[in-house]
């Protein structure tokens, strides 16, 4: 490493004002800074970096929580792959199906997405920032496992142009990238994407397919069939999963919202490193909860009288208000407005989710419209402070 540093610093004047590749300066220092800590401060606008932890460090804490619900994400394609087609595989064969099944959707959503940052970057005459580098695997991680690359790198273009880039870049947004994808996709191709059943390849057609001799008998299946529990739920009011299969991840599903266990672990990782509010998660738990037992109470259809508890290991919730709602740019900022914040994302995804059954994944929409919500929510906590202190000091 210590060769590396001194070949970067006999390069690096060439990419200074002056030299033979100044408008490259960007490019350059993006790739200084992942190689090495950075020896200066973050931008003084953009992200809210309170601290010494920079958004760098930040961000690799974000990966790092981020590994348990993607490396079992990954399993579960496999694990899910070799039980439709009934070949033996163990743990590893599983994990490496899975691999290689999200390889491609992550290198396009990264390539995409790093292409519009670099380029803006060198346009604003800026430093390029590493927010990106955990939106880049949030995507991926929040869309079917058998989504065409194209469709992928457009979200993902969309995504970074739209939701970000016209605010301003890193930090300036108002909704969250990852889901702006995820809802662009979802809007976008409504025959590809479908929701109320996973968005997976059609194992019994692609099988009758071999069968018949139309297909190579060693084609490859990506994916796996079957509704999830969700898509169940919406259908008929029932589920043929149990609670502790949903709560492990032994469900169909998109790869990081399958295992709530593997996102808590993800959850006491951010909350321990205090890179996200966990004011916002309990909150969330909160009107999910209080949602849920409303509807018990007082509706007469099946699926509102599921359990409330089943809505936290049910699709995306337990994913979305660890990775998502607790995005400390399009989240609330002040500590009221939080709890505010993240109980009504509970309430609409649950509301969202049972009541219209075209719908049936509520959390992105939750997400999305309380992200929008979120400056409204922190100016009526700032003026009822101030008006509070007021009353306060008016002479009696």
């Amino acid at each position: 490493m210590e060769s590396l540093r001194k070949y970067l610093d006999k390069i690096k004047p060439n990419f200074e004002e002056g030299g033979k590749c100044a408008k490259l300066k960007s490019t350059f220092e993006a790739f200084e800074s992942f190689l090495f800590v950075p020896n200066e401060q973050t931008p003084a606008k953009g992200a809210h970096i309170r601290d010494a932890v920079d958004l760098k460090r930040t961000i690799t804490v974000v990966l790092i929580a981020l590994m348990p619900a993607l490396f079992f994400g990954m399993w579960n394609v496999g694990y899910f792959h070799y039980q439709m087609t009934g070949e033996e595989s163990g743990l590893f064969g599983n994990f490496f199906y899975g691999l290689v099944a999200m390889l491609p959707n992550i290198i396009a959503s990264y390539v995409c997405g790093l292409f519009l940052e670099f380029m803006f970057a060198q346009i604003r005459k800026e430093q390029v920032n590493e927010g990106f580098l955990a939106t880049g695997l949030l995507i991926p991680m929040i869309c079917p496992v058998d989504t065409p690359c194209w469709m992928v790198g457009i979200a993902t273009m969309f995504a970074v142009l739209i939701g970000k880039e016209v605010f301003g870049g890193t930090g300036m947004n108002i909704v969250n990238p990852a889901l702006l994808a995820r809802a662009f996709l979802f809007f976008a191709y409504p025959g590809k994407m479908s929701g109320d059943v996973v968005w997976v390849a059609d194992y019994g057609k692609t099988l009758d397919l071999i069968k018949n001799n139309e297909l190579p008998a060693n084609t490859i299946v990506d994916g796996f069939s079957g509704a999830t529990p969700l898509g169940q739920l919406a259908h008929d009011g029932t589920t043929s999963y149990s609670v502790m299969d949903m709560f492990l991840g032994f469900i169909p599903g998109s790869v990081g919202e399958t295992s709530t266990l593997a996102i808590l672990i993800g959850a006491v990782i951010l909350i321990w490193t205090g890179i996200a509010s966990w004011k916002i998660m309990l909150s969330g738990v909160a009107g999910v909860a209080v949602m849920g037992l409303l509807l018990n109470a007082c509706g007469s259809e099946a699926y509102t009288q599921l359990p409330f508890y089943y809505h936290f290991i049910l699709g995306g919730f337990a994913f979305g208000i660890v990775f998502m709602a607790t995005d400390p740019v399009t989240a609330a900022q002040t500590e009221c407005g939080k709890w505010v914040y993240g109980f009504l994302i509970g309430v609409v995804a649950i509301l969202v989710r049972v009541v219209n059954p075209a719908f049936p994944e509520g959390v992105m929409l939750a997400i999305l419209l309380m992200n929008v919500c979120a400056p409204l929510i922190d100016h009526c906590v700032i003026r009822a402070n101030v008006k509070r202190r007021l009353n306060r000091a008016k002479v009696k």
